[in-house]
């Protein structure tokens, strides 16, 4: 699955898990994408958006 945002194109970051004893690793962090069918310039279009815009995108 695509873990990236059709509407606005927010992807994965990476960015460090600390322990209790602050040693540092990778780790990342993935956008809650969802599949969704929504209008887009008046069709409608099938993809995975993010939770935020789901709020500001007009569903089909």
């Amino acid at each position: 699955m695509s873990r990236v945002c059709s509407v606005c194109g927010k992807g994965q970051q990476s960015g460090n898990m600390v322990s209790h004893s602050k040693r540092r690793t990778r780790r990342t962090f993935r956008p809650n994408v969802q599949k969704i069918s929504y209008i887009k310039d008046g069709k409608v279009v099938t993809g995975y958006v993010c939770t935020r815009c789901m709020k500001s995108v007009e569903r089909a």
